[in-house]
């Protein structure tokens, strides 16, 4: 009867949750558009607000020293994002075009982000170092994306890399505005964001505690309840769009707001609770691998193929499996972890070796 209870708590939690989510995601670019934000910082906000659920249930593991439910969660997350908004919605599109300006700026703060998320989950730096490294990166980074042309102009900077930043910036714009287009907001827009965002709390951190008593209750280990279950639930509404925008043919934003999500997720979800409450063993070695080998095939191609969307999909349940293997043995070896990761690098370097395919 309890575990009936705790399910029918998380089914519920995950859905109000959700639902809440993407009220909040319209009101806040209502709100952007209201305060004159650019495109790259109306995207930062609707990725942030989207990633409300993941956030929230990680911090609230992290809060009761759950640190594999927490990790699992944003390390989760950003893995499935990357199967699901990139790999999936270039299978189901046959393939993306992207700005090779757009990969390097994006890429080189997710990359950034993926490595510090990495060693302070191993431990090398403490969650605090971790939490600054990241800032270091992705505060100048949305200084630069609300910049307009005039001050990009002006930084101190050589001329050239003044130029390429004011590129990129201008190219990334372009794909975003596809598919943002909300409406000038008024103030019950303010008061609807508050709200949601209360709503979206509360459900998750409902969600992320019946998760856990569930998992608790049939024995289901902690990294799975995080890094499997509560990851897929909390990202299937950025999943769900990328799938309905790829379809129409307006995937170009997949990149930048898959990167931000994952972005914010490590930021907000991970090393800022993780500073104050601390944070136990967990891996993130996936994360960056698979950032690495989504921004490789974007960069060659300028874009997602189909057959490199299904590459990213096929790492994806490469991952689960070796979590799933992980999870549930004893004393799990370094072959648990290296061997499907020696795999799909392997398979990677293959692909990316054959004849370079630039897509139109």
């Amino acid at each position: 009867m309890v575990a009936v209870a705790e399910l029918l708590v998380f089914v519920a939690g995950a859905a109000v949750s959700l639902s809440a989510s993407y009220v909040l995601v319209t009101r806040l670019e209502r709100i952007g558009e209201w305060l004159g934000l650019s495109e790259g910082l109306l995207g930062v906000l609707a990725a942030l607000a989207g990633d409300g659920p993941e956030i929230t249930a990680a911090v609230a593991a992290l809060a009761m020293h759950q640190s594999q439910v927490g990790a699992g969660v944003v390390i989760g997350s950003n893995v499935f994002n990357l199967a699901a908004l990139l790999g999936l919605g270039a299978v189901v599109a046959g393939a993306i075009a992207l700005h090779r300006n757009v990969i390097l700026l994006g890429g080189a703060v997710g990359v950034w982000v993926a490595v510090a998320c990495l060693v302070t989950v191993l431990g090398v730096i403490p969650p605090a170092a971790g939490l600054a490294a990241v800032l270091a990166a992705l505060i100048p980074y949305l200084i630069v994306l609300g910049a307009s042309g005039a001050r990009l102009a002006r930084l101190r900077l050589p001329r050239r890399w003044r130029d390429w930043l004011a590129a990129a910036v201008s190219e990334e714009e372009a794909e975003l505005i596809e598919v943002i287009h909300p409406p000038h907001g008024r103030g019950k827009d303010v008061a609807l964001a508050v709200a949601a965002l209360v709503v979206v709390v509360v459900a998750s951190v409902a969600m992320e505690r019946s998760a856990t008593m569930l998992g608790t209750h049939f024995g289901i280990p902690d990294i799975i309840v995080g890094g499997v279950i509560l990851a897929a639930v909390t990202s299937l509404p950025n999943s769900v769009a990328a799938v309905y925008l790829a379809a129409r043919g307006r995937g170009a934003a997949m990149l930048s707001t898959t990167l931000n999500s994952n972005a914010l997720n490590v930021t907000a979800g991970l090393l800022l609770p993780a500073t104050i409450t601390g944070l136990g063993p967990a891996s993130g070695q996936s994360d960056l691998a698979l950032t690495l080998i989504a921004l490789a095939f974007a960069y060659r191609d300028s874009g997602m193929s189909r057959a490199s969307g299904a590459l990213i999909i096929g790492a994806y349940l490469v991952f689960l499996g070796s979590l799933l293997t992980v999870a549930h043995s004893a004393e799990p070896g370094l072959g648990a972890t290296i061997v499907p990761l020696v795999i799909v690098v392997a398979c990677s370097g293959l692909g990316l070796a054959r004849r370079r395919r630039r897509l139109p």
